[in-house]
């Protein structure tokens, strides 16, 4: 019996992690069509489509899916149009929730992103009732290794446009206006520096440390969040615990 319980876990957790894979996989295809439809199907004209093009790599997205993904967004291929909707909402203890999502049907993604809001300790609230309490901003990240000069890459960084730099345990900060993040990125990568993560994202000016039953609250209605499949990005004000990091 001990032999059988423990395949049926691990099984369930492969389903599990596949279900996510397939999550990841809707959400950076349809990051994609969004880019391809703004700007066009050439990555070395369109910043965008270049950014989401490498980031569904870096998750192994087959090279069939990225095309037929470009191909849909440029209108060459046949498809359901996604529009962009921004969400704003209060979590556990007040915590402030952005959530970004592409989608098909507003009025469908907005029943379910309330309906998990109201379950999970939340409330959804109206536009521009925490946007306040953030930075839209480019990040940067270097690994740091042995044969990095942390005042080289600074000045590269900076003479490129970089608003801040950082450097952290095991990496380097960069922080960018998002109307210059392209050109200081490409500056970082022509100086020969492999960047580890790159993107636009929005930053909270402040962070706040919730007690662990509230933690806890928060987790599950982030975990819910980012479940959904039109949903593409999450952010909020939380400090996350080491172990979440």
């Amino acid at each position: 019996m001990a032999g059988h319980s423990k395949w049926a876990n691990i099984k369930h957790k492969k389903e599990k992690m596949d279900a996510k894979k397939g999550r990841i996989f809707t959400k950076l295809t349809k990051d994609i069509i969004k880019a391809a439809k703004e700007g066009g199907g050439d990555p070395e004209t369109n910043s965008k489509l270049k950014l989401a093009i490498e980031r569904a790599k870096a998750f192994n997205l087959p090279s069939e899916n990225i095309q037929r993904a470009i191909k849909k967004g440029t209108g060459e291929l046949g498809g359901a149009k996604l529009e962009e909707v921004i969400y704003e909402g209060y979590g556990p203890a007040g915590t402030a929730i952005i959530v970004e999502a592409l989608t098909d049907n507003k009025n469908r993604t907005a029943g379910e992103i309330r309906h998990i809001f109201d379950r999970n300790g939340g409330t959804l609230g109206a536009a521009g009732s925490v946007t306040w309490m953030f930075d839209k901003v480019g990040v940067i990240v270097v690994e740091k290794t042995d044969s990095i000069n942390e005042e080289d890459l600074m000045m590269v960084a900076i003479e490129a446009g970089a608003e801040d730099f950082s450097a952290d345990e095991g990496e380097f900060e960069i922080i960018t206006d998002p109307s210059n993040f392209q050109e200081v990125r490409e500056a970082i990568e022509k100086a020969g520096y492999k960047i580890s993560e790159a993107e636009i994202t929005m930053l909270p000016k402040n962070t706040i440390k919730l007690s662990p039953e509230d933690y806890e609250k928060f987790e599950k209605l982030i975990d819910k969040l980012e479940d959904n499949d039109d949903v593409q990005n999450v952010y909020h004000n939380v400090e996350l615990e080491d172990e979440e990091e």
